[in-house]
């Protein structure tokens, strides 16, 4: 298949035309006004009265509009002070931040990509550890003492419906466990007991298995491997994924070429060291 009908050339160009048309516009805000000169535009009142209405659940009266204009251009006299005084310089939260606004300014067309369901059939496919519903098992068990010499008498007792035997061992543990996931049984039993039950028969006593508490008997009812899902019960679970993933390279992609541009000087392995070292 060409390149130019990959989906991801598509979101890549149109990630590079949304990049372009925010550098544009950014550039015609800053541009336009002297450098001594605050400019409330439409669109900046635009801004403030749409964060007051997300506050108050309201539009501002002639007042308090007044008041959000008062306090932007407060604000803008401060961060253009800070600026021209160089308080940005190497502040992390600052560097962060910045690096926020250019991340999602580059990975935003991911955000609204709808793919062929068999895109995400494939997506599916391609991670299904991701997205697989774990194993569980239903069973019960009985603590056997660790000097029990006949466990195959024991195991034929329990097969044959008679009387639980009176060599078991008591303990707070509980003794029947259903649609039980690996973190259940091994938080409650140790580490390495649902193993051993994966193993076990179904329908039928068998063991001794060991625990952290001793050797146990156990009855598996059910065991319900772990599976792949159809792609129509965790679609959005996939959508979210798949974009997530998408949005990463088209992230790698416009960080490479953005690199292109600039000259980069990087200390040798020696050199490094001798700073790792100071």
């Amino acid at each position: 298949m060409a390149f130019y009908k990959e989906p991801f050339f598509h979101f890549a160009v149109l990630g590079a035309a949304i990049f372009v048309w925010f550098s544009v516009q950014q550039t015609e805000q800053i541009d336009a006004p002297e450098a001594d000169e605050i400019v409330v535009s439409e669109q900046v009142f635009s801004a403030l009265a749409s964060r007051f209405h997300a506050q108050m659940q309201r539009g501002p009266s002639s007042d308090e509009a007044q008041a959000l204009m008062d306090q932007y251009v407060r604000s803008e006299v401060l961060v253009r002070e800070a600026r021209a005084l160089g308080l940005d310089n190497g502040d992390g939260v600052v560097r962060n931040r910045l690096v926020q606004k250019m991340a999602f300014l580059m990975t935003s067309a991911a955000q609204s990509a709808v793919p062929e369901d068999a895109v995400l059939e494939q997506h599916l496919r391609d991670h299904s550890s991701k997205f697989q519903t774990p194993a569980l098992v239903s069973f019960e068990q009985i603590g056997v003492p660790a000097d029990l010499l006949d466990v195959a008498a024991l195991l034929d007792s329990l097969n044959a419906d008679e009387t639980q035997p009176q060599d078991t061992v008591s303990s707070m543990l509980q003794p029947v466990l259903s649609n039980a996931g690996i973190n259940q049984v091994d938080g409650s039993f140790g580490r390495g007991v649902f193993a051993q039950l994966e193993q076990a028969p179904i329908g039928k006593w068998s063991g001794p298995i060991q625990s952290g508490f001793g050797l146990h008997v156990v009855l598996v009812h059910d065991y319900i491997p772990a599976h792949t899902p159809a792609l129509k019960d965790v679609r959005d679970i996939v959508l979210a994924d798949w974009r997530s993933a998408l949005a990463n390279d088209l992230r790698a992609a416009q960080e490479a070429t953005l690199l292109e541009a600039y000259k980069v000087s990087r200390p040798n392995a020696d050199t490094l060291q001798s700073w790792i070292g100071q």
